[in-house]
């Protein structure tokens, strides 16, 4: 399988997920702007939407969108534990969770990066994120991960998704449990080595 990613992006999420399930994979770097290929070519000739993350299975088919990466990695290796089985109540929660990050948190991050954003615009989608994040942090309250002891594909995505307050520039110094639940993910193996594969550690 070959990963097209974008260092920090939230193509991060599956390069985690695929190193910890520790199938076979190559990594494309695809540049957001110019939507070119380190290896040369146009990324847009892969995947239309001209956006990370794509992932081209071994007979040729593309799978885009983080959360469904996530879900078909997590299926490719079912003793890797990263999502609760097909069918079972837990599942759902885990994909509750996945939906609930992309649409209330992911999405909202775009203003910040948007370029020629005014400074307005950044603190006005700044303070609009401030709810999504204050019901994790409650959320997280008392546990270790998103669904308890065990860490899943949620955690993966949301711990991608946290990397951005700093890229942007904030903090969440306003959320303390949200700091200690960042360091926790950041302290698994198979997230630091993903972290130094993409030049961020």
């Amino acid at each position: 399988m070959k990963l097209y990613v974008s260092p920090g992006a939230c193509s991060l999420a599956p390069h985690i997920a695929l190193t910890i399930a520790g199938l076979p994979f190559t990594v494309e770097r695809v540049s957001l702007k110019s939507k070119s290929m380190a290896g040369g070519g146009d990324f847009r000739t892969i995947n239309d939407k001209g956006s990370v993350p794509a992932l081209q299975l071994d007979d040729g088919k593309l799978l885009t969108e983080a959360a469904v990466l996530l879900q078909y990695i997590a299926d490719q290796a079912p003793a890797s534990g990263l999502a609760p089985s097909h069918g079972s109540f837990e599942r759902y929660q885990v994909m509750e969770w996945l939906n609930y990050i992309a649409t209330e948190l992911h999405k909202r991050f775009s203003p910040i990066f948007t370029p020629g954003v005014t400074p307005e615009g950044r603190e006005a989608a700044w303070t609009a994120l401030a709810r999504p994040i204050g019901y994790l942090a409650g959320k997280l309250e008392g546990q270790r991960f998103l669904m308890g002891e065990q860490f899943n594909i949620a955690d993966l995505y949301l711990f991608t998704v946290l990397n951005w307050v700093g890229f942007a520039g904030f903090t969440l110094d306003a959320w303390p449990v949200l700091q200690a639940y960042h360091a926790r993910v950041a302290a698994i193996p198979a997230v630091k080595d993903a972290l130094r594969a993409e030049g961020l550690a």
